[in-house]
């Protein structure tokens, strides 16, 4: 089975890795053959499963995590890769306002969201990802749209803060 996904110019080298290192370390987790050509990145697999991971993986590289974040969705089957491409939702005009707004001064609110739910967040382009157990990822997409729509960073941590809370008693973060 076979897949092109189209990354930006800049995160090539880090799908590639130090001479190539990172490629081959994605080939042989999943049984795949991975090749690169003008901003377009082949995956052939045998399976859909591992064509899925790997397309995860590779689209996390692209949307900004780092290839060891990235990496994590191929080691822990718990993790999920989610990403809200924000052109799709607001305004190109309204963009960098809300993207601050997510990132909050000085990256406290991100690093909030992460450290409260225990996922990764990258910020990127237009793009806002999430890597985490599917629970936490839920509860941290739900609170991007909050900020998206308007609400105070304080109410998005008593949200968030709520829905930790209720995760706590039926599962661990």
């Amino acid at each position: 089975m076979k897949l092109e996904i189209e990354v930006p110019e800049d995160r090539v080298g880090v799908i590639l890795g130090k001479e190539g290192e990172m490629k081959k370390k994605i080939e042989e987790k999943c049984g795949c053959k991975i090749s690169v050509a003008n901003n377009v990145v082949t995956v052939d697999c045998p399976d859909s499963l591992s064509l899925m991971k790997v397309k995860n993986v590779i689209t996390a590289i692209a949307r900004g995590f780092s290839a060891e974040n990235s990496l994590k969705l191929l080691d822990n089957e718990e993790l999920i890769f989610e990403s809200i491409d924000l052109s799709q939702v607001i305004p190109d005009k309204s963009l960098q306002r809300i993207l601050g707004r997510i990132i909050g001064k000085e990256g406290t609110m991100k690093k909030q969201i992460e450290d409260m739910l225990n996922v990764n967040v990258s910020i990127y382009d237009k793009f806002v990802s999430l890597i985490g157990e599917f629970e936490n990822v839920m509860v941290a997409r739900e609170a991007i749209n909050m900020l998206i729509n308007g609400a105070q960073h304080s109410t998005v941590i008593k949200f968030i803060e709520r829905k930790r809370r209720d995760l706590k008693s039926d599962f661990k973060l």
